[in-house]
């Protein structure tokens, strides 16, 4: 029953589900948007700074669990959340769980998540020539990690199974050694806000607005799935959702403001001019 045998796994996984989601999205070469994303990596400085600033935040994911191993804690809001929300995590994990419905969710939520990001960007450089929708993307991700860093970093919390001990961590069951490979990726306690949650509603919030109906219904029935991945694998309290929700609501449309403003050279520094309308996609994916 093992799908992950070590990260090396991983990155074969995403980097096949990638090709195919730039596929399904654009009905394009995936190679060829590729290489259209390199171009402007190199071609265009503005378009280079907001994805390396994006990969920097992605990073800084990491060096808050490196800060956090300094940070002397003394309390968990795990037991809260529990007191609240009860056994609903248990009881979904118990009602549901059958081997070849963890195999699929553990690939949605380890391969698929991460898979839609790299698609999104891919698709909106090809179908999106004026880059607002890459801009929105970028911005997006980027107010989710930033928002969720400092919870955090200051509001530790749990995974369910770590507290509760009617439920199990079914991710062994398809990935024996998560803990050594992927933990430093995923901070046992950093549930709240769910990031997989808040990141699934972002592109879907996006998709939906970016007009590529194929892509829209994708990543709205892949964010429902991820979504009930968390809990079926144990890993998130309600609570977490929740804040994911309002969390990846509140970047999806921080991602749309700032990617269909611009900045006023001839007025006054800092005023904020929405631009005229403009057409998201290429004239071949309408």
């Amino acid at each position: 029953m093992t799908l992950f045998d070590n990260m090396t796994t991983v990155a074969i996984y995403t980097t096949l589900t990638v090709i195919i989601l730039i596929w399904y999205g654009t009905k394009a070469n995936p190679f060829k948007i590729g290489g259209l994303f390199i171009k402007e990596l190199i071609v265009d400085r503005k378009y280079a700074l907001l994805f390396f600033s994006l990969i920097l935040i992605l990073l800084c994911n990491k060096f808050e669990m490196r800060i956090e191993k300094h940070i002397t804690k003394t309390y968990d809001f795990s037991r809260f959340f529990q007191s609240i929300e009860g056994s609903f995590v248990a009881n979904v994990q118990h009602t549901f769980q059958a081997d070849w419905l963890t195999t699929f969710l553990s690939f949605m939520y380890i391969v698929v998540l991460q898979a839609l990001i790299i698609a999104s960007v891919g698709i909106y450089t090809y179908l999106n020539p004026n880059k607002v929708m890459f801009r929105a993307i970028c911005f997006a991700i980027m107010f989710n990690y930033l928002i969720a860093i400092p919870f955090f970093l200051f509001l530790p919390v749990s995974e369910v199974w770590h507290q509760d001990p009617n439920v199990s961590f079914l991710m062994l069951k398809v990935f024996p050694d998560f803990e050594n490979q992927y933990r430093a990726l995923s901070g046992l306690d950093n549930c709240f806000p769910s990031l997989h949650t808040s990141i699934s509603v972002t592109i879907a919030i996006l998709a939906v607005r970016s007009g590529i109906k194929r892509w829209a219904w994708l990543c709205c029935i892949s964010a429902v799935i991820i979504i009930f991945s968390i809990f079926y694998l144990g890993i998130h309290w309600l609570i977490d959702m929740c804040g994911g929700l309002a969390l990846g609501t509140f970047a999806s449309l921080m991602g749309i403001r700032l990617s269909t403003v611009k900045w006023s050279l001839r007025g006054r520094r800092g005023t904020v001019v929405p631009p005229a309308p403009v057409s998201y996609l290429r004239e071949d994916a309408k």
